[in-house]
Parts: structure tokens; C-alpha cells; sequence
């Protein structure tokens, strides 16, 4: 079956933020008196905020401090984290090459939606995005699959078995599998092709570059799923 639409996370797949995310959340978690393992933490990117504080904090400290906590981590992301963020080679190309193919470019990020609007900016794609949701378009964040399934909504007549999810993270599975959407994995954000495929993924590839020269063969242009690492 084609694939009509490319349904892309953006943390780690599309823009090399997993590190700097990692780092601004230890620093949040230690400024309110919680020490964390900055592996530990990477471990658990891909997931939205709501999310990973369940990880390392104790539910009545998320229940006084939550709201607290993540706001002095996005404030902190912003200011001092998010001017190192770049985007992964080839992404501009590889949207420009499904946009050629007739395809819809869509983008479902836990990012904040004006966090995404930077990326966009970023990666030199805003011209290039047939729809797009954040964070801020539903309760829950990654693992959980609303992300998905709210822009599946966008898209529609496009059915999920016609759409590809191009992720990082093991999160990012779970969450297209929730969604009933096929993933194709890349290896940019810092989790490993095994863990990428068994958490669900049909195909691993290096990043976007590597997408885009194997594109004939990949799961994008609606092939048999193959790893290329």
C-alpha cells in the first residue's frame, strides 16, 4: 500500500535536542532538590513532561510541584538549552523529496507549540508542513498515543494504515502503535535499533540523510521494511 502521509516526531528525530533536554531537566530536577542521573534521564526522552516526572519524582512532590517544576524547565530549556539545538542533516531535503511524491509532510512533537515553531524555523521546514500538533493540542504526552491520533484526525481522509511515523524514541512506538500507525525508526536521538525494534518499529535508519538516500526501498514510499545502519 503507498504511503500517503510521513507523520514525523521532532526531538531527536528531526532537531538534536535529546541531549540538551536531558541536561535541563537534571538542572530543574536538582534546583527543587532531586539528583538524577543524567542517563537515566536520556533513557527516557521521547516522553512529554507529564510523563517523565513520574520517573524520578514521588506523586505528592508531582502533586505540589509539578506544574512548578515544569515550568522552571521549560524556562530554563528556553533560555539556555535551546540556542544549542540544530537540526540533522538532510531534513529539508527528505521533506522536499515526499512533498515530490505527492505525500503529506505532517509533524506530532511533545514539544510546546512555540518550541515547534522554532524547530520549524530551525530545520528550514515551514514551508514544507501539511499539518502539525504539540503538546499543547492534547492531555496527554508520549507514550501515550493522543499526539497521534489527534493529527491523524487532521489528515483525514488519510487512514493510519495509509500514514508512516518516523521516530526516535521507544516512547514514540508505543505511542504510533496505540495510534494503529506503522513506525519507521532513526538512530539520531541515541536509542539503539534493537530497542527501536522491539519496541515496534519496521525499519531503523541513521536519520533523515539516511532516510532520504534509501527512500525507494523504505517503508515511506510504501516498500517492504528493511534496517539500515
Amino acid at each position: 500500500m503507498r504511503t500517503k502521509a510521513v507523520i514525523f516526531d521532532v526531538d531527536g528525530t528531526l532537531i538534536d535536542t535529546n541531549g540538551p533536554h536531558s541536561a535541563a531537566w537534571v538542572e530543574a530536577f536538582q534546583h527543587f532538590g532531586v539528583k538524577v542521573d543524567l542517563d537515566d534521564v536520556r533513557r527516557q526522552m521521547g516522553k512529554g513532561g507529564d510523563q517523565l516526572m513520574p520517573s524520578f519524582l514521588a506523586p505528592d512532590l508531582i502533586e505540589q510541584k509539578g506544574p512548578e517544576i515544569e515550568r522552571f524547565r521549560v524556562d530554563l530549556f528556553k533560555r539556555k538549552y535551546l540556542p544549542r539545538a540544530r537540526a540533522f542533516p538532510g531534513v529539508r531535503e527528505l521533506f522536499e523529496r515526499l512533498r515530490a511524491e505527492g505525500q503529506s509532510v505532517v509533524l506530532a512533537s511533545s514539544a510546546k507549540a512555540d518550541e515547534l515553531e522554532h524547530y520549524k524555523s530551525l530545520a528550514g521546514i515551514t514551508d514544507l508542513i501539511d499539518a502539525a500538533t504539540s503538546s499543547d493540542d492534547v492531555e496527554r504526552s508520549k507514550p501515550y498515543p493522543d499526539i497521534f491520533r489527534a493529527v491523524l484526525e487532521r489528515i483525514r481522509p488519510i487512514r493510519p494504515e495509509q500514514a508512516v511515523v518516523v521516530g526516535d524514541s521507544p516512547f514514540d512506538a508505543e505511542a504510533a502503535r496505540g495510534a494503529c500507525v506503522r513506525m519507521v525508526g532513526v538512530l539520531c536521538g541515541g536509542f539503539g535499533a534493537d530497542a527501536l525494534c522491539a519496541a515496534g518499529c519496521i525499519a531503523v535508519y541513521r536519520d533523515a540523510r539516511d532516510l532520504l538516500d534509501h527512500y525507494e526501498a523504505s517503508p515511506l514510499a510504501g516498500k517492504a521494511a528493511q534496517t539500515s545502519n
